[in-house]
């Protein structure tokens, strides 16, 4: 019997312990499952952040010894390295990790559809790979981290031939997660991460879209900003209630979403051309420059302003 249809709690490997993944580790350890991650190199707060999810410390090759479940959870430029280090640690191991029940790797990053294949290559004994036997699922989350009354969706995808793993990721529910297969005509690995692509297109997209649009207007005059401010509550006041709500939150996420502003337009230059791919490149370049007046650059002051004003105009319901 697999681990994921046992009653016994399965043993997972979340890699790393980061604001999504330690959260996404604490709801497991609730659960009553044993969380390994690695903390090689790592910072103290990231290191209390594990142990206050009640995740243990361990190394690759006990992860890779160990664990039924490996959950990636990476920046994306991470992703592909992590799981190249990680196939290495299992070859090490001597591990037979294929079958029903074996060591399952799911890439749960912000990677484009073809990242997201390159990653499944690394452990696929039919293309060139290192004959692993480590099965693979493709994961997208697309909500924020988990919280008492709150769950973010994995969105999962799997090669076509292989519906029973796809089957068993779904049934880890039972431990915490929120798991949405994604099957279908054409759904395979790519799909999932696709899809997360496309949300956060939308959702990352709108929030690069408004930045760009406040600090450029900022940039021509303050009275400029103050005017699209005054008419964005006018006649856009959903626009600018979660341009108030977002922008607070982006800032200390910058850095992250550069990589994953990359990725984006790499899924959007492959599915429709080079011409659209500039659209989120270019939101790239803005998430970069926020990281990089962090902490009370002139950008982060504007921004600051303009959220703060924007809190003092916005129409509460039923308000005229």
């Amino acid at each position: 019997m697999s681990s994921s249809s046992s009653s016994t709690p399965p043993t997972f490997a979340v890699i790393a312990p980061g604001a999504m993944g330690a959260a996404v580790g604490h709801r497991l350890t609730k659960a009553g499952c044993t969380v390994l991650t690695n903390l090689d190199g790592r910072s103290p707060a990231t290191i209390e952040r594990a142990r206050a999810a009640g995740m243990q410390d361990a190394s690759l090759a006990e992860i890779a010894d160990r664990s039924a479940w490996v959950l990636s959870i990476l920046p994306p430029s991470a992703a592909l390295a992590f799981a190249q280090s990680f196939r290495d640690a299992v070859a090490k191991s001597g591990r037979k990790a294929g079958g029903e029940g074996g060591l399952t790797f799911v890439d749960c990053n912000a990677v484009s559809p073809e990242t997201a294949k390159k990653i499944a290559r690394v452990f696929d004994t039919d293309d060139g790979g290192s004959g692993s036997g480590v099965r693979f699922v493709d994961a997208g989350i697309v909500g924020g981290p988990p919280t008492d009354g709150y769950d973010p969706a994995f969105y999962a995808s799997a090669d076509p031939r292989d519906e029973g793993l796809l089957d068993e990721f779904v049934a880890l529910g039972k431990w915490g997660l929120r798991i949405v297969p994604l099957r279908g005509e054409g759904a395979g690995i790519g799909d999932a991460s696709a899809l997360k692509m496309s949300y956060a297109g939308i959702s990352k997209g709108f929030i690069g879209l408004t930045t760009t649009m406040i600090l450029a207007a900022h940039a021509s005059s303050p009275a400029t900003a103050q005017a699209l401010l005054h008419e964005l509550a006018d006649s856009q006041p959903v626009f600018l209630e979660r341009i108030a709500r977002s922008i607070p939150g982006m800032l200390p996420k910058a850095y992250r979403w550069v990589g994953e502003m990359e990725e984006i337009s790499s899924f959007v230059r492959d599915g429709l051309g080079d011409g659209e791919a500039h659209i989120h490149h270019g939101f790239s370049h803005l998430y970069d420059r926020i990281e990089k007046a962090l902490p009370e650059g002139e950008d982060i002051k504007v921004l600051k302003k303009f959220v703060e004003d924007a809190k003092g105009v916005v129409r509460k319901p039923g308000q005229k």
